[in-house]
């Protein structure tokens, strides 16, 4: 994709307009150019090749959350700590309730660097408008013109929507504003916020292609179109939208609006956590239904990714597994030329993120730094317990029920203390590195000293339980970048070729967003077993069991959503939000999904535990015998943070500088 640098010189205008991120400084800095780079205005909107070349920028400027700066953070949920080391990091400092320093950490892909969230939003929704205000200049064809709108309109709304995750309702930008004006847009509550960006989607998914390829313009581009926009992209994010500002928060949300009261706190109490905006979530409902029916069809190229391994633990696809759609290949790729990872269930990613772009930081952020086991300075981002917890059983229960804020364990579980990594759900082995999981497969390259952490030890007292330089839960994972980034098999290094990306959007999710969407509408038990007209395929209950289906093996078998859990509504919506958390791990998406469910600030939510054993067996043991299998003694949690949070905390601040713009920018509430 090739993209225009010197467009930036033409979107101080917003930078100034909302003051976002040292709106000056920067348009100084990206004014200071080679005047050989830029390009007039009319040459840049007088054809196809031009306007698209100025639409590629946006692509590129979507933030690669791994790698924001050398070690960020993205995971702000339950799920995720960082080692003392990396404590200033803003996963951290939002366990500490210390959420304004989202726009001063340069760790943060909210803000870390020129590559995030925030400031990127606001110029790339600048080049929208700039770009749809100009589209009558253009000297092409109906098609070309349709597909540089489609994006636009589509880029518009992605970007307003990723911001409302975390900000809330905003002022809607749909024109491109004078630089020298301030003009005074009422902020919006998300849902009307959700209104316009649904809009916009629509106009997207009316005007792209299902495939490029098949259009005269994106024959220019045969092949190297995956990347781009498309009709179901639109379909699948209008869905998410739809399902976002239905979600008990948002709906909460909409009583302030009305001069009400929101109920933040004491949802799990009350119920609220069940209680969805109805209208919303059949939109919600029928949009996914819709894109799954496609899926179901044939009708586009997206399918789940193959869980097929000889080796599950060390990743090793079963060599009769589609190589083009494997499983860890979502998420990392190896000797495979710096390929984009995502495989066939990707379906909204980024630009390539580069050669070699992983190496100095998230690949080196996820192992043990004992003995300088894995390489560069000591900063880990490992799991919680709680997320192991999430992974429940191969029989399809979860070991652990919510009742009154409290964990009970599950009657129906089959869970054994004393063998806790027994039978798990067959992701769980994937996912995780656990006490005994064999580390370093190659021990050649090791001296003296790291070989003898060749074989995990995580136990308590263990020599990988140093808060220091280990796990301070009992745990690593390695879902994102193998356990294999280590010193003895070096895949970290370049002739592996290793190559990371987190897509936005996945088919998984879509299939998860649909079931949620259906159980919030639901009225009995009948409900989640119905199969829709716009979805004839799939029930609520049928799209939970095709990602359990996906996963079920010989080796690693798992069973469906069991009758108990399917009982009522309420606690199918809990099964659903488990699979959620289990599925989706680590992508990112937590702690909205504890935030839009107003669960953020309620127990047990709200602590971060680790997992305390003994180790029975001894350490030779490890070496010929399956780590799942070992017995272990006096197995329990132990409280590591509770966070402290308040309403307030359901929301990130807004720069003070922007709020003081106009008076009917105001505050998010309670900072």
């Amino acid at each position: 994709m090739k993209h225009y640098n010197n467009f930036r010189t033409l979107s101080c205008g917003l930078m100034l307009l909302l003051g976002c991120g040292g709106a000056l400084t920067s348009c100084t800095d990206w004014l200071d150019q080679d005047p050989e780079s830029i390009v007039a205005e009319d040459e840049a909107f007088k054809n196809y090749r031009n306007f698209q070349g100025y639409i590629e920028e946006i692509y590129n400027m979507i933030p690669d959350k791994e790698k924001i700066n050398y070690c960020t953070a993205w995971n702000f949920g339950d799920d995720a700590v960082h080692n003392p080391e990396g404590y200033a990091h803003m996963d951290h400092q939002v366990d500490l309730g210390n959420y304004r320093d989202w726009y001063y950490n340069n760790q943060c892909w909210l803000n870390g660097n020129s590559n995030s969230l925030w400031r990127n939003s606001w110029y790339c929704i600048r080049k929208c408008n700039m770009g749809i205000d100009r589209i009558k200049s253009l000297v092409g064809t109906d098609e070309e013109r349709n597909l540089l709108l489609g994006q636009m309109y589509f880029f518009r709304a992605w970007w307003h929507f990723e911001l409302m995750c975390y900000f809330g309702g905003l002022p809607y930008i749909d024109e491109a504003f004078e630089a020298e004006s301030i003009p005074e847009l009422p902020r919006l509550s998300f849902q009307e916020c959700a209104d316009k960006c649904a809009e916009d989607f629509e106009r997207a998914f009316d005007l792209l292609p299902l495939n490029w390829d098949e259009t005269i313009a994106g024959m220019q581009t045969s092949g190297k179109n995956d990347l781009r926009v498309n009709k179901f992209m639109a379909l699948c994010y209008l869905g998410k939208c739809y399902l976002w500002a239905g979600s008990p928060l948002m709906k909460e949300m909409e009583k302030a609006k009305d001069g009400g009261v929101p109920q933040l706190l004491g949802a799990s109490a009350n119920g609220k956590t069940y209680d969805y905006d109805v209208n919303y979530c059949k939109k919600a409902a029928e949009t996914l239904g819709k894109a799954l029916d496609m899926v179901v069809k044939g009708t586009v190229p997206y399918k789940l990714a193959e869980f097929r391994f000889s080796n599950i633990y060390d990743h090793e696809r079963d060599e009769n597994g589609d190589e083009e759609n494997f499983y860890s290949n979502l998420f990392y790729t190896v000797k495979q030329n710096w390929k984009m990872p995502g495989v066939k269930e990707a379906i909204f990613r980024g630009a390539y993120p580069g050669v070699n772009s992983a190496n100095w930081n998230c690949a080196k952020i996820f192992g043990p730094k004992v003995a300088g086991l894995v390489a560069h300075d000591k900063i880990i981002h490992h799991p919680t317990a709680n997320l192991a917890d999430q992974y429940g059983m191969a029989n399809g229960q979860p070991i652990y029920l919510v009742q009154n804020g409290e964990l009970v364990l599950n009657p129906n579980s089959g869970w054994d203390p004393d063998h806790p990594f027994k039978d798990r759900d067959p992701r769980f082995y994937h996912d995780f590195v656990f006490d005994g999981f064999h580390y370093v497969l190659s021990t050649d390259p090791l001296n003296a000293e790291q070989k003898k952490h060749e074989y995990c030890s995580l136990y308590t007292g263990g020599a990988m339980r140093s808060v220091a330089d280990a796990s301070s839960t009992g745990y690593f994972i390695q879902k994102l970048v193998p356990h294999q980034c280590n010193e003895g098999d070096k895949w970290y290094d370049w002739d592996w070729a290793f190559q990371s990306y987190i897509p936005y959007m996945r088919l998984a999710d879509i299939y998860l967003m649909y079931a949620e969407a259906r159980a919030a509408i639901a009225t009995s038990v009948i409900d989640l077993k119905d199969r829709p007209v716009y979805c004839k395929e799939l029930s609520a209950i049928d799209a939970i069991n095709a990602l359990r289906d996906r996963v079920n093996c010989d080796d690693y078998p798992m069973e469906h959503v069991q009758a108990n859990l399917m009982d009522t509504r309420e606690h199918f919506i809990d099964e659903v939000r488990r699979e959620r958390a289990v599925e989706l791990s680590f992508e990112g998406f937590r702690w909205c999904d504890l935030q839009r469910w107003l669960l953020l600030t309620e127990p047990p939510y709200t602590m971060k535990y680790s997992h305390e054993f003994e180790r029975l067996e001894k350490d030779d043991w490890f070496k010929s015998h399956d780590p799942k299998d070992a017995k272990v003694g006096n197995f329990h949690r132990e409280e590591l943070i509770t966070r402290r949070f308040e309403s307030k905390h359901y929301w990130f601040p807004l720069p003070d500088k922007d709020i003081y713009l106009y008076e009917g920018f105001p505050q998010n509430p309670g900072w």
